[in-house]
């Protein structure tokens, strides 16, 4: 697979020094008066698998596509290895597209399927051959060469899919909810196979999913995004326990968030109660002023015991088991809910107190996600989101 060689500058910091084959700087994209991509900006490394995650009509697809050259932005630049992307033709990027509907022909077989680009691009029968069956074996399909679409089953027309696009051997690889269609006992497996082929290629995959649990499992890096704003860059273990607002804490699994206020570093007080956190109040709070903030914490971290005075106290109002575990719903004295996940059964209308480690209380600036804002929906640019968030 041919690589550049020559050295590139990045445009964007980088605390890691790594090179980077993308940036991304203040895109914008509108689709009549609905405007889809506000301003963002982000840089995809070498090598790396990179997750837009979101709910749907957050802009992740259409960040993929303008990307893949399938739409153009309004403003802003983007670059691959230092040069202009936008410029480029869909047809002469280094990049190749997965998508959720796969697009094979039914007419071919898997051999042909597979080897449609490089019959495009007239190349000897020989290197055909030998690509395809490299292909095959990359994705695990050696032996079916010889099948067509309706004889494969749906985890084998996507293996089929990616195979198709690997073998133009691109620097990027793109996949826009490649696993949709399939069930959930095979989107796990492929989750896994998924990442083993892009350690295996060597290539960038850039990955567009709603889906929370796979960008956990999958990525090295998740780019959270609503209403065309990126909302937070960072690692899954960065995204799941230190988020940086309301709305991202709530959509990387459960959370309890929790309205609280700091007078001091290291201590929160929430629900009426004081507790010791690892948290230091943030830069721009004013010294001798109680500060805003909202308090996060994951319903595993959170330990029942008997009600007391230095804990929350609640009544428990429904209890179901999750298989590993029970999911338990309080609602405290002050007519919070709160969701514990716990192994330990509990009883529906047991009176409990809950508290914590101070290392499970996350402490987040206050947002327009913040439960107690009362601003709408149309205010969701103001994200609370620092530019620390978006660094990567």
């Amino acid at each position: 697979m041919a690589t550049n060689t020559t050295p590139i500058t990045p445009k964007l910091v980088d605390k890691t020094g790594k090179s980077h084959i993308i940036e991304i700087m203040n895109v914008n994209k509108s689709f009549g008066d609905l405007h889809v991509l506000k301003d963002i900006t982000f840089y995809i490394r070498n090598n790396e698998f990179v997750t837009l995650l979101g709910p749907s009509g957050c802009g992740k697809s259409t960040t993929l596509r303008i990307l893949a050259g399938f739409e153009t932005a309004d403003s802003g630049l983007v670059e691959f290895e230092g040069a202009d992307l936008l410029s480029v033709p869909a047809h002469k990027r280094h990049i190749n597209t997965v998508f959720q509907r796969y697009a094979l022909f039914p007419h071919l077989n898997v051999f042909d399927n597979i080897a449609f680009g490089l019959y495009l691009k007239k190349r000897p029968a020989d290197e055909v051959k030998k690509r395809v069956e490299e292909a095959l074996e990359t994705v695990g399909l050696s032996g079916y060469e010889k099948r067509y679409v309706d004889q494969l089953s749906g985890g084998q027309m996507q293996r089929v899919a990616i195979a198709r696009a690997i073998i133009n051997r691109p620097r990027v690889l793109l996949l826009d909810e490649p696993l949709g269609a399939l069930d959930l006992k095979m989107r796990k497996e492929m989750q896994i196979e998924l990442k083993d082929m892009q350690r295996e290629l060597g290539i960038t995959f850039v990955y567009v999913t709603h889906d929370q649990e796979e960008a956990l499992t999958m990525s090295d890096t998740i780019i959270v995004m609503k209403d065309g704003v990126i909302q937070q860059i960072g690692t899954p273990t960065d995204i799941y326990n230190e988020p940086k607002n309301a709305y991202v804490a709530d959509f990387i699994g459960e959370s309890n968030i929790i309205p609280g206020t700091m007078n001091k570093d290291f201590e929160v007080t929430f629900r009426g109660k004081s507790f010791e956190c690892v948290d230091p109040r943030f830069p721009e709070a004013v010294p001798g002023e109680e500060e805003a903030v909202d308090v996060v914490i994951r319903p595993e971290d959170i330990y029942v015991k008997s009600e007391g005075p230095d804990y929350v106290n609640g009544t428990v109002t429904s209890i179901v088991f999750k298989g590993v575990h029970y999911e338990i719903r309080v609602e405290d004295d002050t007519q919070m809910e709160w969701m514990i996940h716990d192994v330990d059964p509990v009883k529906e209308g047991q009176r409990i107190g809950m508290t914590f480690d101070p290392d499970d209380i996350h402490i987040m600036r206050k947002s327009c996600f913040s439960p107690d804002c009362q601003k709408t929906n149309s205010d969701a640019d103001d994200s609370g989101v620092s530019e620390e968030s978006i660094e990567g």
